[in-house]
């Protein structure tokens, strides 16, 4: 029988060697996107290549593993990889760099430790290496295939010399690194020792154990709430960079089967044809791994309570729940190298909102609504010094309502992923951030509200180039159950001035002079159920928490406030009355006016339900 004791000691230092290798890497990188955005993963797999930890999502060790077979590794080991095409779905884009190392127990291979960063630059057509109108992979930057970077110890100091020449921030690349490479070290040597104190058999009992347990209890807790049958809804990228904006499907059909206890069929058949534009991802490689693994999260959400939710870790165990069918070769999931990927974020968050809104048709809309909560915005130029300088940074945005409470505001997707630290950024670069705080309004109206997204407006001091890797500029995130679709994304430069104009939501060089306000607003998620049934007291409370205007709690929300904000009750019922009378039939999902401007009105009968 399975020591209770030792699995919660094994699973418990899963998690703690994880947060430790994270936090070295946080306190020894350089780079601001790493260092402060925190935009990286840690994850640990066993000899198995199975997922253990499941905090949050990692890459994969398959590429390494085909390419450097387990019984020629030694002990010292590092190995590196970034190319999208040859990492089995693991790797995105080229600024995400791969670290894995081997750990070692009486000279066999027993697990990995692996971290995977977003780094600033690693070449490309552009700084930052997200060149927004690429149109193969060969402009996006350095392609490095699973190579050895440490032998034994010892760096392939060759290998890091092309690396860091490639860069426009060698000395960022190069310190990053390093710190991934001595913190995944220092993992492999924290498990180790766990290998050396309990054996490897009874560490490798408690790692079956930890995943058979995540199968259960999402087969048990989650997967039981869906009722069998199939499923359908699609969402769209509106742009690629290349082509003017149109709709780049993403559709899915989600089938529960009852087999095994229950078992989900996730096809993206009619997923539209490979763009060329960045925004294809590379999913169909070891049978959609990395995908089942990113998708499972979603399903969270249908646990009993939100505490529950919170609780349920996503490692290996959901990957036997799933079957993935994929499109012939040629679609945004399914591209033939070498299609450009940089921006594959506009596709696989688009994913999540697609299997939610598939899953809501199945539980009558007790799924949250939309969010978009990625988009990297940034300048660039010379500062005081004539030294170039690249600010880039990952803003979030809000999450959509729920059927139990609002959405949150300027969330991440990546977790402990954050805005650059206005302080940090105001001494380091050549611009002051003037305003930072919430986009009022942006959040789509609802009984239970969207969450909101950023406003921040940044004045250059210096004459400098402005980048912009986002979606929904069009598009909104869409409202679920009667809830309206959140405010887009938008980017103005110099608003209310002489020179004001809105930036593309894709621009790598847009120029910004001295003196000029950059004002850049995230998007809002959907809301949640009929807006006309929020309590007066919650759009009162959104007022005064500036979360909300007089004129968004009138004409959203039919709550009518008197010249000194004091609800008017006989007006705000009038006014609610004459609302719900005037609309029509009310649409299951909603997605906004910026669907219709792109579609010129047409629908999907079996994915727009209404």
């Amino acid at each position: 029988m399975l020591n209770p004791v030792l699995l919660e000691i094994v699973e418990g230092t899963l998690a703690s060697v994880e947060r430790e290798v994270e936090t070295a890497i946080a306190r020894t990188s350089r780079s601001p996107m790493i260092r402060d955005a925190h935009d990286f993963r840690a994850g640990i797999h066993d000899a198995r290549l199975r997922k253990l930890t499941g905090r949050s999502y990692s890459a994969l060790v398959h590429p390494v593993v085909r390419d450097y077979p387990m019984a020629e590794m030694r002990p010292g080991d590092v190995y590196f990889h970034n190319d999208v095409y040859l990492s089995e779905g693991g790797i995105g884009h080229l600024p995400d760099l791969c670290v894995t190392v081997p750990v070692f127990h009486d000279g066999a291979v027993a697990a990995f430790v692996q971290a995977f960063g977003h780094h600033d630059d690693i070449g490309g057509a552009c700084p930052g290496s997200m060149p927004s109108g690429a149109r193969s992979v060969f402009e996006e930057g350095l392609m490095v295939p699973p190579i050895r970077l440490w032998d034994a110890g010892v760096p392939n100091e060759a290998a890091l010399k092309i690396m860091t020449r490639n860069s426009r921030m060698p000395d960022s690349l190069a310190a990053d690194l390093d710190a991934e490479c001595s913190a995944c070290l220092m993992g492999a040597r924290r498990l180790g020792e766990v290998f050396a104190r309990y054996g490897r058999g009874a560490v490798e009992e408690c790692f079956d154990a930890i995943i058979d347990l995540t199968t259960q209890t999402f087969r048990r807790e989650v997967l039981a709430k869906i009722p069998d049958g199939s499923y359908t809804w699609e969402d769209y990228a509106e742009h690629d960079g290349v082509d003017p904006p149109m709709l780049h499907r993403q559709r899915i059909t989600v089938t529960k089967l009852p087999e095994d206890g229950g078992r989900l069929v996730i096809d993206f058949t009619g997923t539209g044809p490979q763009a060329k534009g960045p925004i294809n991802h590379c999913g169909d490689y070891a049978d959609g791994n990395f995908l089942k693994k990113w998708l499972a999260p979603v399903l969270r959400n249908l646990a009993d309570s939100p505490e529950r939710m919170a609780e349920l870790d996503v490692n290996e165990g959901v990957v036997p729940l799933i079957e993935m069918r994929f499109p012939p070769p040629g679609t945004l999931l399914t591209p033939v190298f070498p299609a450009p990927t940089n921006a594959r974020t506009f596709v696989i968050l688009r994913l999540l909102g697609v299997l939610s809104g598939a899953l809501a048709k199945a539980v009558d809309g007790r799924m949250p609504a939309d969010q978009e909560t990625i988009r990297y915005t940034g300048v660039y130029g010379t500062d005081a010094d004539g030294l170039p300088y690249l600010m880039r940074e990952v803003l979030g945005g809000g999450s959509g309502g729920r059927y139990y409470a609002d959405g949150e505001d300027t969330i991440h997707v990546v977790p402990d992923s954050r805005n650059i630290p206005v302080e940090f950024a105001e001494a380091r670069w050549p611009f002051r951030v003037e305003k930072l705080g919430l986009a009022v309004d942006s959040g789509g109206p609802g009984r239970f509200r969207g969450g909101l997204g950023y406003e921040k407006q940044i004045r250059m001091l210096r004459d400098a180039e402005f980048m912009s890797i986002a979606d929904r500029s069009i598009l909104a995130c869409w409202g679920v159950k009667g809830g309206r679709a959140g405010r887009p994304f938008e980017v103005v430069i110099d608003p209310g001035g002489p020179a004001e104009r809105v930036v593309d939501a894709l621009a790598d060089a847009e120029p910004v002079r001295a003196g000029e306000v950059i004002r850049i607003r995230t998007t809002g998620g959907g809301g949640w159920g009929d807006p006309l049934e929020r309590p007066v007291d919650e759009v009162s409370r959104d007022l005064r928490w500036g979360k909300i205007s007089v004129g968004g709690a009138r004409g959203d929300y039919g709550v009518v406030f008197t010249g000194d904000r004091v609800v008017d009750p006989t007006a705000t019922e009038s006014l609610r009355a004459q609302m719900r009378a005037a609309r029509g039939p009310e649409p299951f999902f909603d997605r906004g006016p910026g669907y219709a401007r792109l579609s010129g009105g047409a629908t999907s009968a079996d994915c727009d339900w209404r």
